[in-house]
């Protein structure tokens, strides 16, 4: 499966003060309230006129000149949907796309990118974006008046906390605003508005919310800089970004003014992994575990701990964050990280069992459904898996799925499925412009699928323009591949040594260095790497599996 980042995360809607759970080393740290506001100058905090925050007032000052523009037009495009209505500032008015509007745009793109290429491409790109987000926010001007801070934060922190537990995203969205028209100097809730674009942007794979959740986290920074829950924000959107460097440091500012966040815990442990410093990494999680126990650190921990191969300890901390899990999103995600640890064995009937888990605690969420038709595929139910895949992709067309779907339609080989093939891969094309149009870095994601489904050299531009960021397993895997299928496997054999260097037990790594090592004529090598990737996980991938399969016939004859 594709790299597990914080993605598919959901946020946490819960109140970020001690839970009082046990962690998982049963050393959990003494609480002080760590929910008392941003630390004020004189209590160990930032001080209010740090570099820093001198930095996120003047950029508060600007989005607040900003938001008179683009809240004037907004409103305009979003007549239609009862906005702008007998208010002093410029009416809220959110335009939500269907996945199906979504998904028609992308794939008229990608007809255009087949055509198409260079400055042209991104032009195209930009205007795709911009035809997907208009009319989709307006703001208050921020201009009547209304009293600031104290005494709305708490309501409105309560209102972010309910729209991030779950329900109607949307809806939830749309309360905010209307909150933030009557308030609209609540640096909380303009937090709050934040992380829940962020949260639209995962959970619809729709990257054009990411402007959106940057211009309130600026909103929120310039009416009180420095404060955790906008800091935290911005670390999360910097790591839904892929911008991990960024991620570390806004969750490291947010820490100082709450050590307890939750999530800011929990970013500075993604971004840790991300960047590949897994030492770092496993220290993080064993911090935040000791003061803030509780379901999105406990599948943190868990990851860290598959990521150095302790497959078994990662299984019972997400075993245990299952059965301490009661909203459907933890649920649903909770179950689905068991799914992919099971399915990564090979073990396609309990990974099964986990994704309709989760799918019973909510029958949409999208990573679920994709592992459900990984595990379908893997068992032999071909048919079962494209079906659950098109219902992926009409939803939410991520490179992971669209390149699995084409995948599965070329080991079909039935009458068109060579060019239902092409249209998922020219689709990843266009979902990665989209993406770089919302500021995420689509690197790895373009390396990934360019290398086997595209041009190596492109590939490869892409996997070292991600390497010079982050040395990550998932980094240097990609890094060695895009070498090997550009014809530099001599190059690329210490970056597939490095991938599976930590004990990270995947199959597709050891079928990539196996099939570098078989091509740099180390063939005793090859057929250990190639015998591990199938006896783990025989159905990783309908083409790679085929691949590594003949790769191995031919050592053996060869002998």
């Amino acid at each position: 499966m594709p790299p597990r980042t914080n993605d598919h995360a959901p946020e946490s809607g819960r109140d970020p003060g001690p839970t009082g759970l046990t962690g998982l080393t049963g050393a959990t740290e003494p609480t002080a309230p760590p929910d008392a506001g941003p630390a004020r100058p004189g209590t160990g905090g930032e001080s209010d006129t740090s570099p820093e925050n001198q930095a996120d007032t003047e950029a508060g000052a600007k989005a607040e000149a900003d938001t008179e523009a683009w809240a004037e037009a907004d409103t305009r495009a979003g007549a239609d949907t009862g906005a702008g209505a007998d208010t002093g500032a410029a009416e809220p008015a959110v335009r939500t796309f269907s996945p199906g509007v979504r998904v028609a745009a992308l794939r008229r793109f990608s007809a255009v990118a087949r055509r198409s290429r260079g400055a042209h491409l991104t032009v195209c790109a930009a205007l795709l974006a911009v035809a997907m987000t208009a009319g989709a926010v307006a703001v208050g001007s921020g201009r009547d008046g209304a009293r600031a801070g104290a005494d709305a934060a708490p309501a409105a922190g309560t209102l972010a906390a309910g729209v991030l537990a779950g329900g109607d995203l949307d809806a939830g969205i749309r309360a905010l605003q209307s909150h933030l028209r009557s308030q609209p100097r609540d640096f909380a809730g303009w937090a709050g508005l934040g992380l829940a674009y962020v949260e639209q942007a995962r959970t619809k794979g729709d990257p054009s919310r990411y402007p959106q959740a940057d211009r309130a986290f600026d909103r929120s920074l310039g009416l009180e800089p420095g404060n955790e829950p906008a800091l935290a924000g911005r670390a999360a959107l910097a790591a839904a970004r892929h911008d991990f460097s960024g991620a570390l440091e806004y969750a490291d500012r947010a820490l100082r003014q709450n050590p307890y966040s939750e999530r800011a815990l929990s970013s500075r442990i993604d971004a840790l992994v991300e960047l590949g410093r897994y030492d770092e990494a496993s220290d993080a999680a064993d911090t935040a575990d000791s003061r803030r126990p509780g379901v999105p650190v406990f599948t943190r921990y868990a990851y860290v701990r598959e990521l150095r191969g302790d497959v078994r300890t990662a299984r019972e901390v997400l075993e245990r964050a299952l059965n301490g899990a009661s909203a459907p999103t933890d649920v649903a995600y909770v179950a689905t990280a068991l799914g992919q640890l099971a399915w990564n064995q090979g073990d396609y009937e309990t990974a099964l069992t986990h994704f309709a888990r989760a799918l019973a605690a909510d029958e949409e969420y999208l990573p679920a459904l994709e592992g459900r038709a990984r595990a379908q595929a893997a068992s032999g139910d071909r048919a079962g898996a494209i079906g659950t895949l098109e219902r992926v992709v009409a939803r939410s067309p991520l490179p992971g799925p669209l390149v699995a779907l084409g995948e599965l339609y070329e080991a079909r080989g039935a009458d068109g499925d060579r060019t239902k093939a092409a249209d998922q891969y020219a689709l990843v094309d266009a979902q990665a412009s989209l993406a770089r149009a919302g500021g995420v870095n689509a690197d790895l994601d373009t390396a990934l699928a360019a290398a086997d489904h595209g041009d190596p050299e492109a590939a490869l531009r892409a996997a070292r323009a991600e390497w010079a960021r982050r040395h990550s397993v998932h980094t240097a895997d990609a890094l060695a591949w895009a070498l090997h299928r550009s014809g530099r496997s001599e190059e690329a054999l210490p970056y597939a040594l490095r991938a599976t260097a930590t004990g990270y037990r995947n199959a597709a790594f050891l079928h990539h260095r196996g099939m570098i090592e078989r091509a740099t004529g180390h063939d005793a090598d090859a057929r250990r790497s190639l015998t591990a990737a199938l006896e783990l996980n025989p159905g990783f991938s309908p083409l790679g599996a085929r691949a590594a399969r003949a790769a191995l016939e031919d050592l053996e004859a060869a002998r």
